[in-house]
Order: structure tokens, then C-alpha cells, then sequence
């Protein structure tokens, strides 16, 4: 890659297409480094709290690794574990902190969607009888689902890097890397939903195909037969493969958007290679 972010005085964010570019590229130029990482990753996810942990902070390393080359100094895996190594638990914060976040956010803007969907019922009901039960029935889910996929797009997008500072930076502890994502993100939360939502469709055929389709399979047979437990365990090995392929992905896109929001906010002079 060679894209110059060129004087502090000049520098230019990068589009969107070119962070998820960037972050392709990256991905495939060291796709074995990156994948055996992310298989060790998902293996230590089986073993609680302590596993967790693991997962998290090779998550973090990968983006550190990413970051490494964006700015010309690459480090080896070993290298850069010695940084992230000692961290460890400050990651599973991050990851706690971040994931419980967003689930009271869920619940809270499912609730609101559905106050606002009770209030629109009432309204079109006593206007439009029994044709505006069933309209408002259909619109109180619509407006539900907006309500929740934005607000919850909203603040993913603000918390998107927030373990990238604690895998990066010196001196700061995970929860100052969640303030840092949340400072560095808050004039760019509109651009930040756009990557994600065409690295989401970037990922989304390998993830359907993994994932998904296995898991249609099963809807469909009776639970406790043979073929079912096939299926299950296709269906197991199939989200492994997929989550050990997206994974590396989405940490060197976060390395990516991380490098692009530090220089616009705060001025650097780095070098894309």
C-alpha cells in the first residue's frame, strides 16, 4: 500500500472505501501470521474467564500488529506480545465493559421503540379502527427495529477501537483505552457507520455461507436425530472457520480507522505503506 497522510497541516481522512481497502490488503498480505493467531483466539474462548481474556487480548494484538506496519515499524508476533501480554486482563475489561454497554443499550432503546410503537398503536387505532391496528402493528415493529439498529450502530461506532489505544499506546489502562475510542470517534460516528456497514457486507458472503446456512439446516430437523446431530456439528465447525477468517479482518480494520481518526484529530505524520 503506499497512501501518504502527508503534513499534519494536510492531512486528509481517508474515505471509506479506502480504510476497508487498506484493511483487505493488510489482511491478505499476512493472512498466515494473522489466521494462526485468530485460531489460537478462538480455541482459548472454550476455557472461561481466563480464556476470555486470552481471546481478547490476541484480538488487540493482531491490531497492534496491523498498526505496526501502517506506520513502517512492523514487530514481530513475539515482540509485540510482550506488550500485550501484560495487559491481559485490562482487555477482558474492555471487552466486558464494551459488551455489557451495548447490551443495556439495546434493552434500553428495545424499550423505547417500544413505547414509542404502543403510543403510534393508540393514535392509529382510535383514528382508523380495526385497519389501524394492524397498520400500527406493523409500523411499531418497523420504528422498534430502526430505533435499536441505529442507536446500537450509533454507539458501536463510538466504542469500535476501543481496545486499538490499550494494544497501541503507552501508559493507559482499559478503561481509558474505552474514553480514548470515545474521544477519538465523536466527529466521525457517520463515516465510522458507513465502514462498518461495507465491511460487514465485504465479510457477509464467507459469514452466510459458515454460519448461516448450517444453521437454516437446522431449523428444519427434528432435534435429537442423527442427521441433526450432524448438522450441529458442521454447524460448529462452520462458525469456528468463519470466526477464525473474519476475525483478522475486522482487527486490521480497526488498526486502520484507529491510525486515520489520530491523525485527523490530533495531527500526525504518518505514512500508509
Amino acid at each position: 500500500m503506499s497512501e501518504n497522510f502527508g503534513s499534519p497541516s494536510q492531512i486528509q481522512p481517508l474515505s471509506i472505501g479506502n480504510v476497508v481497502s487498506a484493511a483487505v490488503r493488510l489482511y491478505r498480505s499476512h493472512l498466515k501470521t494473522y489466521l494462526k493467531l485468530a485460531l489460537t483466539a478462538h480455541l482459548w474462548v472454550l476455557v472461561p474467564i481466563y480464556g476470555w481474556a486470552k481471546y481478547a487480548a490476541i484480538s488487540g494484538l493482531i491490531s497492534r500488529l496491523a498498526f505496526g506496519e501502517l506506520i513502517n515499524q512492523p514487530e514481530s508476533v513475539q515482540a509485540a506480545s510482550s506488550h500485550i501480554n501484560p495487559r491481559l486482563w485490562s482487555f477482558l475489561r474492555v471487552g466486558f465493559q464494551v459488551g455489557i454497554s451495548l447490551l443495556v443499550i439495546y434493552f434500553g432503546l428495545a424499550i423505547m421503540g417500544g413505547v414509542l410503537a404502543t403510543l403510534l398503536g393508540l393514535v392509529l387505532g382510535g383514528i382508523l379502527g380495526t385497519t389501524g391496528v394492524i397498520v400500527a402493528t406493523t409500523l411499531a415493529v418497523i420504528v422498534t427495529v430502526i430505533i435499536v439498529l441505529l442507536g446500537l450502530t450509533w454507539f458501536y461506532s463510538r466504542w469500535v477501537v476501543a481496545e486499538v489505544p490499550l494494544a497501541v499506546e503507552e501508559n493507559i489502562n482499559g478503561g481509558e483505552s474505552v474514553a480514548r475510542s470515545w474521544e477519538l470517534t465523536k466527529a466521525s460516528v457517520l463515516r465510522i457507520q458507513g465502514v462498518v456497514l461495507v465491511a460487514f457486507v465485504v465479510t457477509l458472503p464467507l459469514v452466510f455461507v459458515l454460519n448461516y446456512i448450517p444453521q437454516l439446516f437446522l431449523v428444519k430437523l427434528e432435534r435429537g436425530s442423527t442427521i441433526y446431530g450432524i448438522v450441529y456439528i458442521i454447524s460448529m465447525i462452520g462458525s469456528l472457520v468463519g470466526g477464525v477468517f473474519v476475525m483478522p479482518f475486522w482487527q486490521a480494520l480497526k488498526a486502520v480507522l484507529y491510525l486515520d481518526l489520530r491523525s485527523r484529530r490530533e495531527g500526525l505524520g504518518l505514512q500508509l505503506r
